[in-house]
């Protein structure tokens, strides 16, 4: 199992029991601090089967083929280079990998302004994509089996008193605002059939 952007290392923690003492959890993260914090969590956890990893999500330092599922928690968003990172994903997953990640989406059209004021609302919304354009994103790194989950839809209300607070006129704007950002899940599957990289030694490899 592999959690991109880990922070403090509590997802890693709890998958690292359900992987159990044969399999293992990695852990990656940018920063310094995070990752200090998550192997302090792991110290006190006593948790022997993590590892944890410092690099960017668009660079994985792993092998091909080598975890059976990805987790991640509103990170893939703020990337700037989302096909890299879902490339990335694509490439370290074994075949028939799951991918299974929870971030914020949108759908429809959304003005440049919109988008900003919901950014200072919900930090995570910084780089969501629209729905279908993280569709493609997956299908065009190689996943099949896309799902696309809404766990919260967020509604005109929801930010309200908020953005009345930044001046702007809350009910001009809901048409646009009403129902376009949502948090949700994000699962695919790495096909059975997908090419690796991995050196073939088996009778049925040159067939």
């Amino acid at each position: 199992m592999l959690d991109l952007g880990s922070g403090g290392g509590i997802d890693v923690l709890l998958s690292a029991r359900r992987v159990g003492p044969t399999g293992k959890a990695y852990g990656l993260d940018m920063t310094d601090e995070m990752l200090a914090l998550a192997n302090e969590n792991k110290r006190k956890a006593g948790a022997k089967n993590v590892e944890l990893l410092r690099s960017e999500i668009e660079h994985i330092p792993l092998p091909d083929n080598s975890v059976d599922v990805i987790i991640s928690n509103c990170v893939i968003n703020l990337s700037k280079d989302k096909d890299r990172v879902l490339r990335e994903a694509f490439r370290v997953l074994k075949p028939g990998g799951r991918f299974a990640v929870s971030d914020v989406v949108t759908r429809g059209e959304i003005s440049p302004q919109i988008r900003q004021s919901m950014l200072l609302w919900v930090g995570c919304v910084a780089g969501a994509l629209e729905e279908s354009e993280y569709r493609d994103k997956l299908g065009a790194a190689g996943f099949e089996a896309i799902e696309v989950e809404p766990t919260r839809i967020y509604r005109v209300e929801d930010a309200r008193e908020f953005l009345s607070e930044k001046g702007l006129d809350v009910d001009s704007l809901a048409p646009q605002l009403d129902g376009k950002f949502l948090s949700a899940f994000v699962r695919d599957v790495k096909p059975l059939a997908a090419k690796t990289t991995e050196a073939c030694c088996g009778p049925a490899c040159c067939k």
